[in-house]
């Protein structure tokens, strides 16, 4: 992989992590329009480098929220953000069933298989479009909704569909309020990224021993700036129920991507 795919791949993820459009979904996209080639273990080190480069960028956004929640935790009472723990918890059961017991079974998914991206990526546009209409409110999101989110963030390991599409849907559709959801929405997702990194780590999967490191340098700032634009961003369009645009976009890039994938079964 040389460093302009490193950019390109990069940017990529860092705005389709924030942004409802599915990181994953334009990531196999993104391979297979820059006909990536590197090895299974160069690929997959290389994903888990910018899916940290995004993690770090919501902990530099909710900063403050994180310091919040931290503090209240050594409080030792059932206060918010006790509560508000407890809640990140209940989202990271469904996905962390599935990563470990299905984990060889979903990432046989994830084979340049275009035209299950682009079913998927209609299927996320479908998501935005309802979640748009929904009425703001001022609700926050409780322990049985944390627990519905999380079955949509683990729905939203195939690819193409988008993580933060569907649970920031997911929440609104269940009464919500907007930001409180896309809020919940970003922070639910870094425990889980931090540990799958350390999972592979401790178990091997990845390997560094690949001498070229400059462009997983080059793809982890790319990943990192562009994520901290996008999560900025997409909290002021969640508030402002601008989602329907990114429907649009996702329901194009589907219905292309289900063309080219059909077309070279």
């Amino acid at each position: 992989m040389d460093i302009i795919d490193a950019i390109i791949l990069g940017i990529i993820q860092g705005l389709t992590e924030f942004l409802p459009v599915s990181s994953s979904g334009h990531l196999e996209l993104g391979k297979a329009i820059l006909g990536d080639s590197t090895l299974p273990e160069e690929s997959l080190l290389f994903t888990v480098v910018l899916h940290f480069a995004t993690a770090l960028s919501t902990l530099v956004v909710f900063r403050k929220d994180i310091f919040d929640i931290v503090k209240g935790l050594f409080q030792f009472k059932w206060n918010e953000e006790s509560q508000f723990a407890v809640k990140i918890i209940l989202s990271m059961i469904p996905a962390v069933v599935i990563g470990l017991f299905f984990e060889e079974q979903l990432e046989s998914l994830f084979n340049g298989n275009i035209f299950l991206v682009g079913m998927m990526l209609i299927v996320t546009a479908l998501l935005l479009w309802l979640a748009d209409k929904a009425k703001d409110t001022q609700k926050p999101v409780s322990f049985s909704n944390a627990f519905t989110i999380g079955v949509a963030q683990a729905i939203a390991m195939l690819p193409g569909i988008s993580r933060s599409g569907a649970t920031i849907s997911t929440s609104v559709l269940l009464g919500n309020d907007k930001s409180k959801a896309a809020r919940f929405s970003f922070l639910m997702v870094v425990p889980l990224i931090f540990g799958k990194i350390a999972k592979d780590l401790l178990g091997g999967e990845i390997t560094t021993t690949s001498g070229n490191f400059t462009p997983l340098l080059i793809g982890f700032i790319a990943a990192f700036i562009s994520g901290l634009i996008a999560c900025t961003w997409m909290i002021k369009l969640v508030k402002k129920s601008k989602l329907s645009w990114f429907a649009i976009y996702c329901l194009l890039v589907g219905i292309i991507a289900v063309g080219f994938g059909y077309y070279n079964l």
